[in-house]
C-alpha cells in the first residue's frame, strides 16, 4: 500500500459518521447496564402475570443474601457494589472522552445550598407517595411484595445496605439520567423527548416491581430528569435516591415484623 493510500486515524469523523458512533454506544451501553435489566424485568413481570396468583403473588427481595457463609456473602455484596460503581464509571468516561467532563455534567464538589437540601426535599417528595403509591398496588395485587433485604444478621448488614443504596443511586442518576440525556442532546433530540426516554428507561428495569413500581418510577424519572436539565446539578439526585433506598432497606430490617402495614 503506497504512502498515500494508507489511513490516517487522525482525521475528523463526518456528522454522519459521529452520530452513528454516538447512536451505537448508547446501545452499548444500554445492552451492558440497564437496558438489559429493563428487558430482563419485563420478562419478569410477564411471568409473574401468567403465573397462578398473579403479580401479587409474588415476592422479590432487592438485596438478597448470596452465601451461606458470611464472609463469601459479603464479598458477593461487594461485588455488586463494585459493578454499580463500573457502571457509572462507564458513562463518566465516554462523556471525558467525547470532551464532556465530569464538572461539564454538574458534578463538581458538594454544596450544602444547592446540593443537599434539595436533595432531601426531593427524597421526601418522592419517597412518601412512592410508599404511598407501593402499599396501594400491593393491596390491590399490581404490586409484587418487595423485600428490601434479606440478609442475615451479620455484623457488616447495615453497612453493606448504606453502600448498596449509594451504588445504585449513582449508577442510575449517572447513565439513566446525566450520561443518557447529554448523548441523546448530541443526536438533536428535543429536551422533553430525552427526558422521556430517560424516565421510560427508568421504569422499565423495575418492571419486575410490578406495574405500580414501573410507573412510579417512571414519575421519578421525568421529575430528577428535569431537574438535572434546569439545574445541571446531579448531587441532588444523588442524595435523594440514596436517601431513599437507604431508609427502605434499613426500615425495613428495623421494622418488618413489627408493624402490620408493612407486607
Amino acid at each position: 500500500m503506497s504512502a498515500e493510500s494508507a489511513p490516517t486515524w487522525d482525521e475528523p469523523e463526518s456528522p454522519d459518521r459521529e452520530r452513528f458512533a454516538i447512536r451505537l454506544e448508547i446501545v452499548v451501553v444500554l445492552v451492558v447496564t440497564f437496558g438489559l435489566s429493563g428487558l430482563s424485568a419485563a420478562l419478569s413481570l410477564i411471568e409473574s402475570a401468567l403465573s397462578p396468583g398473579g403479580v401479587g403473588s409474588k415476592t422479590v427481595a432487592l438485596n438478597p443474601s448470596r452465601a451461606t457463609q458470611s464472609t463469601i456473602d459479603l464479598l458477593f455484596q461487594l461485588l455488586s457494589v463494585l459493578r454499580l460503581a463500573g457502571w457509572a464509571a462507564l458513562g463518566l468516561y465516554l462523556l471525558w472522552r467525547s470532551g464532556i467532563g465530569p464538572r461539564l455534567i454538574g458534578l463538581a464538589r458538594i454544596r450544602f445550598r444547592s446540593d443537599m437540601l434539595p436533595g432531601l426535599a426531593l427524597a421526601a417528595i418522592i419517597g412518601l407517595p412512592g410508599l404511598g403509591l407501593y402499599l396501594t398496588a400491593h393491596a390491590m395485587g399490581f404490586s409484587v411484595t418487595i423485600v428490601p433485604s434479606s440478609l442475615g444478621d451479620y455484623w457488616w448488614r447495615l453497612t453493606v445496605l448504606i453502600l448498596s443504596a449509594c451504588a445504585n443511586a449513582f449508577a442510575e442518576e449517572i447513565l439513566v439520567v446525566a450520561y443518557l440525556i447529554t448523548r441523546l442532546r448530541k443526536l438533536g433530540w428535543t429536551e422533553n423527548s430525552a427526558l422521556l426516554a430517560s424516565a421510560v428507561l427508568r421504569g422499565s428495569y423495575h418492571l419486575y416491581q410490578g406495574l405500580g413500581g414501573g410507573i412510579g418510577n417512571l414519575v421519578m424519572g421525568l421529575i430528577f430528569g428535569r431537574f438535572w436539565q434546569r439545574t445541571n446539578r446531579p448531587w441532588p439526585l444523588i442524595l435523594a435516591h440514596a436517601t431513599i433506598d437507604t431508609v427502605a432497606y434499613i426500615g425495613y430490617t428495623v421494622l418488618h415484623g413489627h408493624v402490620s402495614w408493612l407486607p
